[in-house]
């Protein structure tokens, strides 16, 4: 089907055009929000704004990274790329060295106060959200392991598992998948450090807008001195390491107690079931004779449980499972493992409970959409600050997207944006080919392509112009 040979290229010298339509949107969505002229009075970092503002420079890469772009030396192409500047508004825009230089300017308090911009944006768009999305919000956090190859960069260390680079905490709400805070720290840092500071900040983010709000975390997390005061602000459900006095109690529990946990089907299947392909993976287990784990049930139980630096007792549900040993076809032998999930919410059945915090493994999805989707965990900087600079500005492009789709009228679209990865996110909208024509005191996106989200795309453009944001 592939026959085309008699082809031949032409220039237009009238028109200039770009690939990345849609960042037009973006751009119109936060001049509307009024996201330049908050960071240009919140932010300090030039002591001459000639030519470019701080704004410029964070929305310059935070563009360049919704635009598809993976690395600051990327930002040289878009600059010298006339129609791209004229669909900004712009007569030039920072190179990468001076983006490099501006994300060295940043100190602590300027990103902490970069992110608190960021939540003050988010707090407003909330706001325009329907009553049934503020019922609830649920908190995620975890750490994760931002390797590098440099020898140079400050700060970095060698990780547990033998990586060296930086060890960020990322904080974010599961409905809508944005990164409240990102917290970046060195490689060897144990994963609790510096945790409580940053779930008291989300809690006071989060609790006048939601009517309830969860926390969700690790073992890492449960930090049995604050449940006391997280008791007051919120209903939190932790893992909490097998230690010996729990394993102790959970042995007492007599067997009428223990019910079988069950795990629901993913989906229905409507047609008929295909049949399944062979397992390669247990084939090679088996003729290597490697060692497997192979669950073979599961019971749960509860008991109250007071921490030894807590001044009331706490909701204990234990998961009990039986995990047969086995290398090759030999069946070695059977062993009982616990797991331990300390909450404060007595309305969930226990059932319930683990349902809830095995599904903070979504938030895994959500690390790893920002470390390798939209490449903002990375540390293309010298320095532990810098990079930390560069993993909140970078953490925008995710932003605008989350926000993109919250603003949108047709809910359904919108919700499934907001769900969306990054990569399909910017091959539906932002990769649009328009050609850029100024006409007065306009700037005119002139598509040349059809797209099936163009309707909803130019209806949400309409509906910007509607909102007052305070």
């Amino acid at each position: 089907m592939i026959k085309g040979a008699n082809i031949h290229y032409d220039i237009d010298g009238r028109h200039n055009g770009i690939g990345c339509g849609g960042i037009g949107i973006l751009n119109q969505m936060n001049q509307k929000i009024g996201l330049p002229g908050k960071i240009n009075e919140n932010l300090n970092l030039l002591k001459r704004h000639l030519p470019y503002h701080e704004s410029d420079h964070i929305l310059n890469i935070a563009y360049n990274t919704i635009s598809g772009d993976t690395c600051l030396e990327d930002i040289e192409a878009r600059r010298n790329d006339e129609a791209h500047l004229d669909a900004l508004g712009a007569k030039i825009i920072p190179d990468p060295t001076r983006s490099g230089d501006f994300l060295r300017r940043f100190k602590e308090d300027d990103f902490i106060g970069l992110m608190d911009i960021k939540n003050s944006i988010r707090r407003n768009v909330r706001l325009e959200q329907p009553q049934n999305f503020k019922k609830l919000t649920i908190i995620n956090m975890d750490g994760t392991i931002s390797p590098t190859t440099g020898k140079c960069k400050e700060g970095m260390d060698i990780s547990c598992d033998g990586q060296w680079g930086y060890h960020p905490l990322v904080v974010s709400l599961a409905n809508t998948r944005e990164p409240l805070f990102i917290f970046n720290r060195s490689g060897n840092v144990p994963s609790h450090c510096d945790r409580p500071v940053w779930i008291d900040k989300s809690l006071y983010l989060v609790a006048d807008i939601f009517e309830k709000v969860y926390v969700r975390g690790d073992t890492d997390f449960c930090l049995t001195s604050h449940f006391d005061r997280w008791d007051k602000r919120c209903s939190f459900v932790f893992g909490m390491d097998a230690r010996k006095n729990l394993v102790a109690i959970a042995d007492r529990i007599d067997e009428s107690e223990w019910e079988p946990f069950e795990r629901k089907t993913r989906y229905k299947v409507k047609t008929q079931k295909r049949k399944r392909p062979e397992n390669v993976k247990d084939q090679v287990v088996k003729k290597r004779n490697f060692k497997k784990l192979q669950t073979e049930y599961e019971y749960v139980a509860e008991f109250s449980y007071q921490p030894g630096k807590c001044k009331k007792a706490y909701r204990m549900v234990v998961l009990k499972k039986k995990i047969n040993v086995i290398r090759g076809n030999l069946f070695l032998f059977d062993d009982i493992g616990y797991f331990f999930y300390i909450t404060n919410y007595n309305v969930r059945s226990m059932h319930e409970v683990v349902k809830f915090y095995r599904n903070r493994a979504d938030h895994e999805n959500d690390i790893e959409q920002l470390k390798n989707g939209v490449r903002g965990l990375h540390a293309p900087s010298d320095t532990l600050v810098s990079n930390w600079a560069y993993m909140v500005i970078a953490s925008l492009a995710w932003d605008l997207k989350a926000w993109y789709g919250l603003l949108m009228s047709y809910r359904p679209l919108g919700l499934s944006i907001v769900r969306m990865e990054f990569k399909r996110f910017i091959n539906s909208f932002m990769n649009i080919p328009c050609l850029i024509v100024k006409t007065g005191r306009r700037i005119c996106y002139r598509i040349i392509g059809y797209n099936k989200n163009l309707k909803h795309m130019l209806n949400f453009s309409d509906r910007l112009k509607k909102f007052a944001f305070s």
